[in-house]
């Protein structure tokens, strides 16, 4: 059965996450270990105790679902040394994970930029106010006036009918208020520090720019879908440009996972906390067979599964 990898984004993250991994596995405790030891603090702790306005601070909350995503994926190989998978994607920072896992980012480099991406992140939501709202029961074509109307703009396609739009504050509840008028089922303003995946995040994804220009890249492995395109990934240099455009840019969820059924993916594991992308996958590809490892119970179904 062709297999693809997914792993998690930002909003998942728990605490308390990778603990149990950690625990039981000694290959999962070496990544946090390591982790540790690249950043010089205790990252690992914040995961696995919080408190959770730490947790929740972007330049923790990021590097800690990579190195969590990581913990889970080696945990998977401890049990079967060679998983095989034919591609990977990630949602937001998870893309990330998906090229190291691809052998296309060494864990350190990837560790890094995800820590500074946070941080520059963090920096532009405290230079200008931002929101996000999450709409649910409206179509990318209902919504296109709406974002021409206010000036919202497009973050993420999760699923049919599930769409976040962002921007200022003020734009964004124009845009609830309107997307409310045009029969969304819901539309819930959304607990984040700023305007993610917007036009707001330009001076992070310019600094993004200058880091990723000193880090090796190298080309995948296997097929590693980007979130700013859709599709899947080229050549190192173009690696760079949707890994800066996927900062200000629209995550292309649903096109990423129609991407991986057209190369033929039947199963999809999700590594990372919780079971977002294993939830959004089902109302995009409904004949993929789909497992996630979040703790050590999920791992050991995942392992019956891919052994069955």
């Amino acid at each position: 059965m062709s297999r693809a990898f997914v792993f998690s984004g930002q909003g998942s993250q728990d605490v308390g996450m990778g603990r149990d991994l950690a625990d039981a596995y000694p290959e999962s405790a070496a990544v946090f270990e390591r982790a540790d030891e690249i950043l010089g603090y205790g990252l690992s702790g914040i995961c696995f105790h919080g408190p959770a306005e730490e947790l929740t601070r972007t330049q923790h909350c990021q590097p800690g679902i990579f190195v969590m995503s990581v913990a889970a994926y080696e945990a998977l190989k401890a049990n079967i040394p060679q998983p095989a998978f034919a591609a990977a994607a990630g949602l937001s920072l998870g893309e990330w994970t998906a090229l190291h896992v691809a052998g296309a980012l060494s864990f350190e480099d990837a560790l890094r930029a995800l820590e500074a991406r946070g941080r520059f992140m963090q920096q532009a939501c405290d230079e200008e106010e931002g929101a996000m709202v999450g709409i649910l029961a409206l179509q990318v074509e209902d919504l296109v006036p709406i974002c021409e109307q206010t000036g919202a703009e497009f973050a993420n396609i999760n699923s049919p009918g599930q769409i976040v739009l962002s921007g200022t504050r003020r734009a964004v509840e124009d845009a609830r208020r309107l997307a409310q008028e045009a029969g969304a089922r819901k539309a819930m303003m959304l607990n984040v520090a700023g305007a993610y995946h917007s036009r707001l995040m330009q001076g992070a994804a310019e600094r993004m720019q200058e880091v990723l220009a000193g880090i090796d890249v190298k080309e995948p492995a296997v097929p590693v879908m980007s979130n700013a395109t859709g599709a899947a990934h080229g050549d190192p240099d173009s690696i760079r440009r949707d890994l800066v455009a996927q900062i200000t840019g629209c995550v292309q969820w649903v096109r990423n996972i129609e991407a991986l059924a057209a190369l033929g993916i039947e199963e999809y594991v999700e590594c990372g906390p919780g079971k977002v992308l294993t939830g959004l996958i089902k109302r995009i590809d409904r004949a993929g067979r789909l497992n996630n490892i979040h703790d050590h119970e999920s791992l050991k179904k995942t392992i019956e599964a891919i052994q069955s």
